[in-house]
């Protein structure tokens, strides 16, 4: 059964945190259209596409936002209730700070289900159409434009140039067309006024020229034996195909075995197809390729020791046996020999380093699934009792503080991903760096809170420096009447 206790602490916490992400979630979308606004302009997008990635974008920045708005609308909620001495009454009343954060807490274990949730089902299908549809975007072609004076030379084929457009964008003058047709004649129409327009479908640009001459040269190629014409007109329709421009729809199974895009059965599979692919290049093809050079390497995988043959030391050996003629020779055969089998296990080796290297990228999203979700619940034991100890409210200080402590965390979440992309940590050591750092900073401010530490009070900080002070100055003043 609720209290109103945990009444007046959910009141209190599901506005700033609703408040704060929404916020967070804005800033971050924002962020992805700031990297990626020249991938964007110029491409022609319509607002279904716009909506699509956006909605991509939200999906994949929601992991990220949870965190940082628990931690910020959680230093806030016990930031007002201690500014207004709410939380000192309930303290007084003989409820501990552990009783009064398990409403939240209970709040922050169901926030982390549902970031594993979103991060396992839906991030890796928003991952894909998000890739997929930016790929897209990336190899379009800009949206058309043609201005003044400036030869357009986007669609293929062709180069016009218009001396000057109406306002409205359709009249045109003094136009030029260079069409070329891959070979050393260029077809060139020039037209005094004409308008300029795209079809209904988008598909076709359409110019109606007007009082104008076509130029153009027919013969055999790479000939001067070549005839030439030109054709005057009055009204003139030229046509250009647009179907270039248009964005393509390349099929989602492209990216479809990247980490990002898989949850975490299909992770597991996939590292365990990895694994055994690693094992099979260590176990069978490194032996079966030194046994096709040299048939005594078989002997290696079963544990050759000179004791097990008997060898006598006096017996002669291979060289030895060789007439002279056939030393030389030997000799160079067999470095050819190793310098091949040498070049054979350097490709292997290769081709082993990189299975390693994609199966640690597996386990980093393997691990990153639980540590999303599991931040949650971190930076909430940070934030409550920070909160508690701070007691401020609003968006000044608990914002400087939150923004301080989710810097932290993020920035040990990438140092730890690099170190094990650099293969110098393990995949849970540094995926879980954050989190194992970070988790007894949370413990140690529970207890400062729970016995009312006074460890953001400036009041604190400026009595014990003058304590200092004082006794430093009378220790100084002893020294000088001893001296005397």
């Amino acid at each position: 059964m609720i209290k109103k206790l945990d009444k007046l602490i959910l009141k209190s916490f599901i506005g700033p945190f609703i408040a704060t992400f929404f916020i967070t979630l804005f800033i971050l979308v924002m962020q992805f259209f700031w990297k990626y606004i020249d991938d964007l302009v110029g491409k022609g997008l319509d607002i279904s596409n716009i909506i699509k990635l956006t909605a991509y974008v939200t999906a994949t920045a929601i992991p990220l936002a949870l965190p940082l708005s628990i931690l910020i609308s959680s230093i806030m909620t016990f930031g007002n209730l201690g500014e207004s001495f709410e939380l000192v009454a309930i303290k007084s009343a003989g409820i501990s700070l552990l009783r009064f954060m398990r409403p939240l807490l209970v709040v922050a274990a169901c926030i982390s289900v549902f970031a594993f949730l979103i991060t396992n089902y839906v991030i890796p299908v928003a991952n894909l159409r998000f890739t997929t549809m930016l790929y897209d975007i990336r190899i379009a072609k800009p949206a058309f434009d043609i201005k003044e004076g400036i030869f357009y030379d986007k669609i293929p084929g062709f180069a016009i140039k218009v001396g000057k457009k109406d306002e409205d964008g359709n009249g045109i003058s003094n136009i030029i067309i260079y069409e070329n047709q891959y070979s050393l004649q260029d077809n060139i129409i020039v037209a005094e006024t004409g308008t300029m327009k795209i079809s209904d479908d988008k598909k076709f640009l359409e110019f109606d020229l007007k009082n104008g001459w076509r130029y153009q040269e027919k013969g055999p190629y790479n000939s001067i034996q070549t005839d030439f014409y030109r054709l005057g007109f009055k009204n003139y329709k030229k046509v250009f195909d647009l179907s270039s421009f248009a964005m393509m729809k390349t099929p989602d199974s492209i990216f479809k075995g990247s980490q990002q895009m898989l949850n975490i059965s299909q992770l597991n599979k996939s590292e365990d197809s990895l694994s055994k692919v690693a094992k099979n290049i260590t176990d069978k093809r490194m032996y079966s390729e030194l046994t096709s050079f040299f048939q005594f390497g078989k002997k290696f995988m079963k544990g050759w020791e000179a004791e097990k043959f008997n060898f006598n030391k006096n017996q002669k050996k291979y060289g030895d046996l060789l007439p002279d003629s056939a030393i030389s020779v030997s000799y160079v055969k067999a470095s050819d020999k190793i310098t091949m089998l040498k070049g054979s296990l350097d490709l292997i080796t290769t081709e082993y380093t990189q299975k390693i290297r994609e199966l640690r990228l597996f386990q980093i999203e393997w691990n990153k699934k639980f540590t999303l979700s599991i931040a949650c619940l971190v930076l909430f034991i940070i934030g409550a009792p920070l909160g508690s100890i701070i007691r401020k409210g609003g968006l000044g200080m608990p914002l400087v503080i939150a923004v301080i402590f989710f810097l932290i965390w993020h920035l040990i979440n990438m140092f730890g991903e690099k170190f094990v992309r650099q293969d110098i940590l393990s995949p849970f050591s540094g995926i879980w760096m954050s989190t194992y750092l970070l988790l007894p900073i949370g413990f140690f401010l529970v207890y400062k809170a729970m016995n009312d530490s006074q460890l953001f009070n400036n009041e604190f900080y400026l009595r014990t420096f003058k304590r200092i002070r004082t006794k430093f100055n009378f220790s100084k003043r002893n020294k000088s009447l001893i001296s005397q």
